[in-house]
C-alpha cells in the first residue's frame, strides 16, 4: 500500500456506538489554521501541515487517495466533505472486515462515487459545486486518523468572440467598436483587447474599456463581456483588432484568442479630382466625353458640381457628366467640387481637336491644253497637320501646279490631311482634271495634232464626237529604230483623225431618213456614207505620206 505523511490530527478518543449500523459518533475536532501554498504547475498542491489539493478539469474524474497508513487494526474508513458554515456531511463508507462499501444518500453525489480497497475516493464528472474540503478518516477502537484535501475544479472558456460590431467607424469620434464575449469559464478569466497585435490599454478619450461576468445560477460558470470604444483614424483602415481571454486551468494560465475583425473606417473627403472618361490621348470633334469627379474621402461622394467652360454656374450631377458630340468651341477648363465645399475643387484642360480642308477647285474641271491652272489645297487644324497629294493613287513629291496644261496633266488628284496624335481625324477632297484641246474647223472638218517620241510602240486612240454620234479609231505607232541618225529632239508627227462635221450632219441627215422611212432617203445616205469612206481612206494616206 501506498505510504502518505501523517495524519494532521491523531485524536486519542473513544467513539461511542451510533444506533445506526456502521456508524459513529464523530467528536468536534479543532482545526489547526493553515496557509494555501500553491504551485499551478502541479495537480497536487502542499498544504501546511499536510493538507493537499487536487486540481481536476470540468467533467473530468477527480480522484483524492486517502494520504494515511492504514493501521493494523482499522475497523473502517470514511469519507466527508465541510459545509461553508464547517459542518460534516459523509458520502462513503468502507468496512475493512466485511469489504462492503455504503455511500451515503447525498443527491449531488448519487451514482458519481467509487471509494477503493484503498480508500480512495473518486467523483465523476466533476461540477463546479466539487469544489470543497474533503476529507479523508481512517478509525480504530482507539482513534480516528483523517488527512483532508482540497479539491479544485477549472473550467476552460469557450473562444472569445467579437460581436456587436460597428458596422463602420468615424475618424475622430470615440464609439463603441464591439464586444468581446467569452463563455463557460471557471474560475472567471480576464480578456484583453488588441490593435494589430498589440495591446489596448485604456486613455481617456481614446480608449474605453468595461468588463462584465455574469455567473450562471446552475452550472456557476462565468461568462466574460468585454466592451470597447475607440476613437479611429486613417491610420486604422484595414487594421486588425482581436480580443483573448486568459483563464487558469489545471495545468496553469492559458490565453485563447479570437478570430480578427476588420472595420470600415469613415473619414471625410480631403481632395477632389477630375478626369476624363474614357481616357483618350486627344479629343475631336464629334466625340462624346465624360467627366468624373471623384472625392477622396469614405464613403465618397456621391454628388458634385460641375463648371463648364463660359458658365459660371454649376451643374449639379452624380459624380460623372457627359457632353455629346463635342464642337471645337468646347475647348476650356472644366472644374467640380463638393456640393457643401465649393473652395474644394478640381479642375482639367480639355482640348477639342478639329481640321478643316478647302480644296481649289474641285470635283471635276475641264480645261484646254496650255492653259494656266491655279490650285490650292488650304488647311485650318488645332494643332500642325500633315499634307499628301495623290494622282491616280499615285502620291505626289509637291502640290500639283499648271501653269501650261498638257494632257498628261490630265487625272484625278487628291489632297488629304490629317492630325497624327489624333486617332481618326483625316480629311480629303478631290480634282479631276479633264485636258481637251480646241481643234480648227476648216472646210467642214476638225484637225487635231499630237507630237510624241515613243520609246516603244503605242496605240493611240482618238475620240470625235458631238451631240449626234460619237466616232472612234485607233492607230499603232511603231518607235523609230533610226532615230539615232537624226536630231534627239525629232519628233515623230501622227495625225490623228479628226470628227469630221460633215460626217456629223451626215448622220443628222440619215438618221432624219430613217424616221421618214424614204426610200429616196436611203439612196442618198448610202451616197454619202460612201463619201464617208472615201474621206477615210483619203486621211489614211495622208498620215502615211506624213509620217
Amino acid at each position: 500500500m501506498q505510504t502518505f505523511p501523517k495524519p494532521t490530527q491523531i485524536l486519542n478518543v473513544k467513539y461511542a456506538k451510533s444506533s445506526i449500523p456502521n456508524r459513529i459518533v464523530e467528536p468536534t475536532l479543532k482545526q489547526i489554521p493553515t496557509k494555501l501554498i500553491w504551485n499551478p504547475v502541479n495537480s497536487l498542491i502542499s498544504l501546511g501541515l499536510g493538507w493537499s489539493t487536487v486540481n481536476s478539469a470540468y467533467g473530468d474524474t477527480i480522484v483524492m487517495p486517502c494520504r494515511l497508513d492504514v493501521p493494523q487494526n482499522l475497523m473502517f474508513g470514511k469519507w466527508k466533505y465541510e459545509k461553508p458554515d464547517g459542518s460534516p456531511v459523509f458520502i462513503a463508507f468502507r468496512s475493512s472486515t466485511k469489504k462492503s462499501v455504503q455511500y451515503d444518500d447525498v443527491p449531488e453525489y448519487k451514482g458519481r462515487l467509487n471509494l477503493s480497497e484503498n480508500y480512495t475516493l473518486s467523483i465523476n464528472n466533476a461540477k463546479i459545486s466539487d469544489e470543497k474540503r474533503f476529507v479523508c478518516m481512517l478509525v480504530t477502537e482507539d482513534n480516528v486518523f483523517e488527512a483532508p484535501t482540497l479539491v479544485k475544479v477549472f473550467k476552460q472558456p469557450s473562444k472569445p468572440e467579437i460581436v456587436n460590431k460597428a458596422p463602420y467607424l468615424e475618424t475622430e469620434k470615440l464609439q463603441k467598436l464591439g464586444d468581446c464575449i467569452s463563455r463557460d469559464s471557471y474560475p472567471d478569466g480576464n480578456i484583453t483587447w488588441y490593435r494589430n497585435g498589440k495591446v489596448l490599454q485604456p486613455l481617456l478619450g481614446e480608449v474605453a474599456i468595461l468588463l462584465k461576468n455574469e455567473i450562471d445560477p446552475v452550472t456557476q460558470l462565468y461568462t466574460m463581456t468585454s466592451s470597447l470604444e475607440y476613437k479611429t483614424t486613417k491610420a486604422d483602415i484595414q487594421m486588425p483588432f482581436t480580443c483573448s481571454v486568459t483563464y487558469y486551468g489545471p495545468s496553469g494560465q492559458k490565453t485563447i484568442h479570437s478570430e480578427q475583425a476588420v472595420f470600415d473606417i469613415y473619414y471625410p473627403t480631403e481632395q477632389v479630382t477630375i478626369q476624363v472618361l474614357p481616357p483618350k490621348t486627344a479629343i475631336k470633334e464629334g466625340d462624346n466625353i465624360t467627366l468624373q469627379c471623384l472625392g477622396n474621402g469614405n464613403p465618397p461622394p456621391e454628388e458634385f458640381m460641375f463648371y463648364l467652360p463660359g458658365q459660371p454656374e454649376g451643374i449639379r450631377s452624380s459624380n460623372t457628366y457627359t457632353l455629346t458630340d463635342v464642337r471645337r468651341n468646347a475647348t476650356g477648363d472644366y472644374k467640380c467640387s463638393l456640393i457643401d465645399q465649393k473652395s474644394m475643387i478640381a479642375s482639367t484642360a480639355i482640348t477639342v481637336h478639329y481640321l478643316d480642308l478647302s480644296l481649289n477647285p474641285s470635283g471635276e474641271v475641264t480645261k484646254q491644253i496650255g492653259d494656266a491652272l491655279p490650285v490650292s489645297c488650304t488647311i485650318s487644324a488645332s494643332r500642325n497637320a500633315t499634307v499628301v497629294w495623290m494622282k491616280d493613287n499615285i502620291r505626289l513629291r509637291s502640290s500639283p501646279s499648271f501653269s501650261s496644261l498638257h494632257y498628261q496633266d490630265a487625272g484625278n488628284y487628291v489632297c488629304e490631311t490629317a492630325l497624327q496624335e489624333v486617332e481618326g481625324l483625316k480629311k480629303r477632297e478631290s480634282l479631276t482634271l479633264i485636258v481637251e484641246e480646241e481643234s480648227p474647223y476648216i472646210n467642214g472638218r476638225y484637225y487635231s495634232k499630237i507630237i510624241i517620241s515613243p520609246e516603244e510602240n503605242v496605240t493611240l486612240t482618238c475620240t470625235a464626237e458631238n451631240q449626234l454620234e460619237r466616232t472612234v479609231n485607233s492607230l499603232n505607232v511603231s518607235a523609230n529604230e533610226n532615230r539615232e541618225k537624226v536630231n534627239d529632239q525629232a519628233k515623230l508627227i501622227v495625225g490623228i483623225v479628226v470628227g469630221l462635221l460633215l460626217a456629223a450632219l451626215v448622220a443628222g441627215v440619215v438618221y432624219w431618213l430613217y424616221m421618214k422611212k424614204s426610200k429616196t432617203a436611203s439612196k442618198h445616205v448610202n451616197k454619202d456614207l460612201g463619201n464617208m469612206e472615201e474621206n477615210k481612206k483619203l486621211e489614211e494616206n495622208n498620215h502615211k505620206t506624213e509620217a
